[in-house]
């Protein structure tokens, strides 16, 4: 996998877990608090690995003693180098389909009601290294802990377990499941939609976006559309907010990423 690839998806997914705001004196991490011995007694009877990730923090907060156990691995192993530990562990090709499906995710659960946001579960099955450096497949399962008072994404639960399929030669598998309804969205669909009108680029936008990809200037753009600097650059402001960018070469990376021009 080409590093750079990798990194750029990271900056989009992380440009987009940015666009939340909160108000951290609102936040009441009792409510965390109360669900830690559930959580510790569900890594237990089930022997799942378990994780909560803060969006307010950006990082996971809680590690059940036995995460990364089903892998050969410590959890303190995890402590000790964040969660780059276990993602330099992914597979090359399915890290990249789980920041894509990370990207479309949000996306989607940005548009969701409250109540809609709680009702969805992100089911994964990927290819991990374990600590005999050989890969097996795991499942992992997110979903909702915690909303803020604003219904932003607050607190996420991940549980990872080992998958019964151990078919190495099959990439990633992603399903997203309204767990109130038994009903499976088309991940491949949802995901096809959203790199293409995700982010709501209008024509005058993708025109300028290409010719900025192409090496034209402010001014060079205003001569062949004949339109003012002034209006050029209001369009590349926008382009950067819409993108989550903080200059016009990521902006063109990020869009050439999600196929928007």
């Amino acid at each position: 996998m080409n590093s750079t690839n990798k990194e750029d998806i990271g900056n989009i997914y992380f440009q987009l877990i940015n666009q939340q705001q909160f108000i951290t004196k609102e936040l009441d991490y009792a409510n965390f608090y109360n669900h830690i011995p559930t959580l510790q007694a569900l890594a237990t009877i089930g022997n799942s690995g378990i994780s909560v990730f803060d969006f307010s923090k950006k990082e996971h907060i809680f590690y059940s003693p036995n995460f990364c156990t089903q892998l050969g691995y410590q959890v303190q192993d995890v402590l000790d180098n964040g969660q780059s530990f276990l993602d330099n562990k992914i597979h090359p090709d399915d890290y990249i389909e789980l920041m894509k499906n990370g990207i479309t995710l949000l996306k989607l659960f940005y548009q969701f009601s409250s109540d809609e946001k709680t009702n969805y579960k992100l089911i994964n099955e990927y290819r991990v290294l374990n600590a005999e450096n050989k890969y097996i497949k795991i499942l992992e399962q997110h979903q909702v802990l915690e909303l803020d008072k604003y219904g932003n994404l607050w607190l996420t639960l991940s549980t990872i377990d080992i998958s019964p399929n151990q078919n190495i030669d099959e990439q990633i598998k992603c399903q997203l499941l309204n767990f109130r309804t038994g009903k499976l969205v088309s991940f491949k669909e949802e995901r096809k939609t959203n790199e293409t009108v995700g982010i709501p680029l209008t024509q005058r936008e993708k025109q300028i976006l290409q010719m900025v990809k192409e090496g034209y200037l402010s001014k060079e753009i205003s001569n062949k559309l004949a339109i003012s600097v002034h209006t050029v650059n209001t369009h590349r402001q926008r382009l950067l907010e819409k993108l989550g960018a903080n200059n016009s070469m990521e902006a063109v990376v990020f869009a050439s990423k999600l196929g928007l021009v």
